[in-house]
């Protein structure tokens, strides 16, 4: 699996240690070599390696990546250039161009908002092809719960944006009081009519951020 630098490397290097860990990779080596897997391994760190740690000031949390062909690049809602904008990133950009204005993009790539510090990270980092939450349970879960705590003790105002059952019962690892935590129900078209709709949570988050001196994001 793709290696991490930087303080990424120094908050989570010790997860690599752990018995979970060394179970999880085993079996993620296993599934690359025999199944057809997302993202490419390559790809499997991307959210870490375009949003360093002390850059991070969102954090909008997914499932796990998408399960069909070159939709998958390392960072929840992406996917590349060219590639079809997916149902639930189209109801985002609807939101945000609601709430804020913006002009809905013609492409799904959110490149451009991880590099502004939004970290774009899924629950779990893998999947099969066509099989939804394949990888549920091996161990990612573990690891990225300490991805979260990591950013839950940077000690200045961070964004969580928390969408959907799965997303908002990761709250309960948030507990520094310097961070701002916006739920909502999920973006998908099954849900984004119970509570997605209408949040305001891109300009509740520019506000909170501008308030705390620092820059909002560029959505």
């Amino acid at each position: 699996m793709a290696a991490l630098d930087g303080r990424w490397a120094e908050v989570l290097g010790q997860e690599f240690h752990k018995p979970y860990y060394k179970e999880l990779y085993k079996f993620v080596k296993q599934e690359y070599a025999t199944e057809v897997i997302y993202p490419p391994s390559d790809m499997l760190f991307t959210a870490l390696h375009l949003t360093p740690l002390d850059k991070v000031k969102v954090v909008i949390l997914g499932q796990d990546p998408y399960h069909e062909p070159d939709q998958a690049m390392g960072m929840s809602f992406s996917v590349p250039e060219g590639v079809e904008v997916p149902p639930s990133l189209k109801n985002i950009y609807k939101e945000i161009h609601e709430d804020i204005g913006e002009k809905i993009p013609d492409t799904g790539d959110l490149t451009r908002w991880a590099r502004q510090g939004v970290l774009l990270l899924n629950a779990v980092l893998t999947v099969r092809a066509h099989q939804a939450n394949s990888h549920k349970g091996k161990g990612w879960e573990q690891f990225t719960d300490a991805i979260i705590k990591a950013v839950d003790a940077e000690d200045r105002p961070i964004v969580f944006l928390l969408w959907g059952r799965n997303a908002r019962d990761k709250k309960e690892l948030i507990t520094n009081p310097k961070h701002l935590v916006l739920e909502a129900a999920h973006p998908s078209p099954l849900s984004a009519y119970n509570g997605f709709f209408g949040c305001r949570h891109f300009s509740k988050c520019n506000k909170f951020l501008k308030e705390n001196g620092s820059e909002g994001v560029d959505w």
